[in-house]
């Protein structure tokens, strides 16, 4: 079925539908993954526990498996649209075109630190959590859960794409089944308790793709509709936005982070700079710092990630 096309379908289909898992993709990765991705979202030599296999507390960053839902367990090139196809079809839904989708939210709750390399067996576990229909379009979201091969889970993610011509019933609709941490407002009415500064480099989107994210807009100035030019993965800015938040909010403790959850705003030219402003809202549960964050492209002055939160474990939660 088309992206355009006009079938509708009825609330009971959808609600057997949403919260329903839709398969499992096997997932891999090595030491040489984790250095292409640090350095994708921009680690530099200061961070050589994250660039430097052969330091001894190298280890993955804490939001490496965002790659994954791409990655599968392909060590080569893969071509974006079959990829997207593969793993984003879901039974009982229309087809939604790849060229079409817009990556909207993401979401991490990492629940242990991940092994070096990851030998085989693991999986990454599919369910549609939510679906949101309006006269813009469909946004659906998905839910990723890591697990090695005894089914220890090690992440849960959550991604919201957003479907620009599709339809499912043609009319609004919402139908969740999940409910993420809710966020704190960032307090307008006083300053950060930190801000972070950071540059892209302008060849930083033919580094991130190395990841496993092969969708031509972070490669070919003339794949854009808009003729926009090249953006960077919005993947990266919230690894450079999580980089800020581990060295100010986490005191470079890379196991302090617990969640994180970004909303993408607008786009990033690789060159920009980036500037990381967070707010300490309270204690959430456990004790853990509550973080309200954004991040401004220092270029245009828009905000590129808006409506950031996380979570962090206090200084004598977390194991250094």
């Amino acid at each position: 079925m088309s992206s355009g096309s006009t079938a509708t379908f009825s609330s009971h289909t959808l609600q057997s539908i949403v919260g329903r898992e839709y398969g499992a993709d096997p997932v891999s990765w090595n030491k040489r993954d984790l250095l292409a991705y640090a350095l994708g979202i921009g680690a530099t030599p200061a961070e050589q526990q994250f660039v430097n296999e052969l330091h001894p507390s190298f280890a993955a960053f804490p939001t490496f498996p965002v790659v994954l839902f791409l990655k599968g367990k392909d060590d080569s090139v893969t071509e974006f649209t079959n990829t997207i196809n593969r793993t984003n079809a879901i039974k009982g839904l229309p087809y939604f075109d790849p060229s079409h989708l817009v990556h909207a939210t993401q979401s991490i709750e990492i629940l242990k630190p991940l092994p070096l390399v990851s030998g085989p067996g693991w999986l990454l576990k599919k369910r549609l959590i939510s679906i949101r229909e309006n006269k813009s379009g469909v946004i659906l979201e998905n839910e990723f859960v890591l697990v090695d091969p005894d089914e220890t889970p090690y992440a849960r993610l959550t991604t919201a794409m957003f479907n620009l011509t599709g339809k499912i019933t043609g009319q609004r609709y919402t139908r969740s089944v999940v409910s993420l941490p809710e966020a704190k407002p960032i307090p307008r009415d006083r300053a950060p308790n930190w801000v972070v500064a950071d540059r892209t480099y302008v060849h930083q989107a033919l580094i991130y793709r190395l990841s496993g994210d092969y969708n031509p807009l972070h490669i070919d100035p003339n794949a854009s509709s808009s003729g926009g030019g090249v953006i960077l993965h919005g993947l990266s800015t919230l690894g450079f936005a999580a980089r800020a938040l581990i060295r100010t909010v986490g005191y470079g403790r890379p196991s302090s982070l617990q969640y994180l959850n970004v909303r993408f705003t607008a786009p990033v030219t690789p060159g920009d700079g980036l500037e990381t402003s967070a707010w300490d809202v309270g204690s959430g549960p456990g004790g853990v710092i509550e973080v309200a964050f954004e991040v401004r492209n220092t270029r245009t002055g828009k905000v590129v990630i808006g409506g950031g939160h996380a979570r962090f474990a206090r200084w004598e939660q977390s194991k250094l």
